[in-house]
């Protein structure tokens, strides 16, 4: 029985990367991490996502507030605002969290290993965030292989595989490719200022928006949203 992790923050990527996996695998596990972050609903979300598609849950716990060095785990660095998503510069952006991705891909290994699965699958993209360091190509094959000289697979047969299959895409094509499979972007939330209205000024809200404006859709968290607040 083919079975994978997700990693499952319960935003755009990641809703796109469970529904994905959900047509690739007999078993899907979506593992959501609980690290100290600002934006906290987030992982209330993502287990709402969970119960409504029937999936078991996982919620792994890692407090990296005390590493420091992110606007997004240390509220004394301030989430920078922006008016347009033209207006977003270049360079390892604020938001960066030291090394997220690693750790969160050695907790899923560690997760993964003690229940004898080897895939897992993420949403990481490069194209329209291209200054996170943890989501690129080359960072992914090296975890890759770390996991395969570090773990029980190094003397066995098994080997670990970890999928990226949105990597090459921009965030409006992950999300055509999500509505194909019949993802729910409904209950998805991208803000980092850790609501789940739209901040709208935040670089995560920005390139939401202009992702669905390119897809030519509305983005159905506003239109949940909306729908909700005139009953």
């Amino acid at each position: 029985m083919a079975e994978a992790v997700v990693l499952f923050s319960g935003g755009l990527d990641s809703t796109t990367a469970l529904a994905w996996a959900l047509g690739c695998y007999d078993r899907v596990f979506p593992l959501t991490f609980d690290y100290g972050q600002r934006h906290r609903l987030e992982v209330k979300m993502a287990a709402r996502q969970a119960r409504r598609l029937h999936l078991p849950h996982t919620i792994l716990k890692v407090d990296l507030r005390p590493a420091g060095g992110s606007a997004l785990t240390d509220r004394r660095i301030p989430v920078p605002k922006h008016r347009s998503a033209a207006e977003l510069k270049r360079g390892t952006p604020p938001t960066y969290v030291p090394f997220r991705n690693g750790i969160f891909l050695g907790l899923a290994a560690a997760w993964a290993e003690a229940r004898g699965i080897r895939d897992v699958v993420t949403g990481f993209n490069v194209i329209d965030s291209p200054d996170y360091p943890d989501t690129r190509p080359e960072f992914v094959a090296a975890m890759e292989a770390a996991l395969n000289a570090g773990t029980t697979a190094a003397s066995s047969r098994t080997r670990w595989h970890i999928l990226a299959p949105f990597i090459g895409m921009k965030k409006s094509e992950i999300i055509r490719e999500g509505l194909s499979l019949g993802a729910d972007y409904s209950q998805s939330i991208s803000c980092y200022a850790g609501r789940e209205a739209p901040c709208r000024k935040c670089s995560a809200c920005l390139l939401r928006q202009k992702a669905w404006d390119e897809v030519g859709r509305p983005d159905p968290l506003l239109v949940r949203l909306k729908k909700e607040k005139k009953r």
